[in-house]
Order: C-alpha cells, then sequence, then structure tokens
C-alpha cells in the first residue's frame, strides 16, 4: 500500500506541471491545492509504512524516486517559468546526482539509503524530524507559494490584481526556496563527508 502511495506521486506530479502551464489563472490556482497534496503523499506513505510494517530497502529507494522527481521537475518548471533562478534547479540537479550515486553504494548491500549513515551529527541531519519536518516545510511553502505566484502572475498580466501583488508573492516564495536549498545542502553534506576515504584507510587496486 505505502509504495503504491508513492508511485501515485508521479501521474500527480504531471498532472500538477499541466496545469502550471495551463494558461488560465483560475485552473493555475488548483495547482495550490494539488501541490499541497503532492507534497503531503511523501509523508502519508512513510506513516504507512510504519503502520503496515513495510518498510524496506526498495520502499526507501522509491520514496527517494519520487522525492527526486517531484524536486527536480518543479524547480525546472518554476525556473522556466521565470519564479526562481536557474541556479537552484541546477544546485539541485548536482546534489541529487552526487548524493543519490553515493548512497547506491549501501543500497548495492542491502542497506536503506537513510540508514547509511555512520556519525551521529550525520544522522541527524539526514533523519531527524528536526531536519526532515522544517526541510518538508519549506518545500511545500516554497511549491505552493510559486504555484500562487503564478496564477498572481497572470492575473496581474490580465489587471485583475496589481502587479505590486505578484511581485510581493514572488518576492517572499523566492526566498523561502533559497531557504529550502539550504536544507538540501545540509543534509547532502555528510553523505558526501563519510564518503570520503578516511585516513588511514585502505586503497582499493588499480
Amino acid at each position: 500500500m505505502a509504495n503504491l502511495i508513492t508511485v501515485a506521486r508521479f501521474p500527480l506530479l504531471i498532472f500538477v506541471v499541466l496545469v502550471l502551464y495551463s494558461g488560465n489563472p483560475a485552473i493555475q490556482l488548483l495547482a495550490v491545492p494539488l501541490m499541497g497534496l503532492l507534497i503531503a503523499l511523501d509523508t502519508v506513505d512513510g506513516v504507512i509504512a510504519r503502520r503496515r510494517q513495510e518498510v524496506s530497502a526498495i520502499g526507501s529507494v522509491l520514496d527517494i524516486m519520487a522525492d527526486r522527481a517531484v524536486e527536480l521537475v518543479l524547480w525546472i518548471c518554476y525556473a522556466d517559468l521565470r519564479l526562481v533562478p536557474v541556479a537552484i534547479p541546477i544546485i539541485y540537479v548536482i546534489r541529487g546526482t552526487v548524493v543519490d550515486s553515493l548512497r547506491g553504494f549501501r543500497v548495492g548491500a542491502g542497506q536503506a539509503p537513510f540508514s547509511a549513515m555512520r556519525t551521529k551529527v550525520g544522522r541527524w541531519l539526514v533523519k531527524s524530524p528536526f531536519m526532515r519536518t522544517p526541510y518538508g516545510a519549506s518545500k511545500l511553502i516554497s511549491f505552493t507559494g510559486l504555484a500562487l505566484t503564478q496564477a498572481l502572475g497572470t492575473y496581474a498580466a490580465q489587471g485583475v490584481v496589481a502587479q505590486d501583488t505578484a511581485r510581493l508573492s514572488l518576492f517572499i516564495f523566492g526566498i523561502t526556496s533559497w531557504i529550502s536549498v539550504a536544507f538540501c545542502l545540509a543534509r547532502g553534506m555528510p553523505v558526501v563527508i563519510e564518503a570520503l576515504p578516511r585516513p588511514g584507510g585502505s586503497r582499493g587496486s588499480s
């Protein structure tokens, strides 16, 4: 059940993108609650997996896969719509590629991706609710806020709302977007650091 919920995020993501590009501000506004549902399902699948004892390595991989798809597709779309600078999707693409590739070594050994951290600091940054909850909240606020900004911008172009309203929305959710980037980098850093060779460690033969 949990994995089905995770997989369901993919068609929902495609539908949300179509709504964002509809060109009709009334339809674009639908992206706000749909975006909230898209992000909320990331929590729902985890809760169901734990309650039904369906936690597994493949479930963790699917969860990360869905998260990456949602993050990258939405940031790229928002950059294309000129709501965020292109630097944001570039950062997410590089961070996701590096971190997920490094995690792949652990998954190959049968470990769940989030269970591979060796240090307390690494586990705290990657797994603790203190880091995961505000990071999820920052993405929820940013993605829904930027969807609202897109609709406001279309309304402003039609003269329905003031341009200043659309610009203020863009400014506010631009800030929350960079906050999300900061959390993203902070949670990826320990994965990279712990993958570095340890001093005095053995090297593979070349």
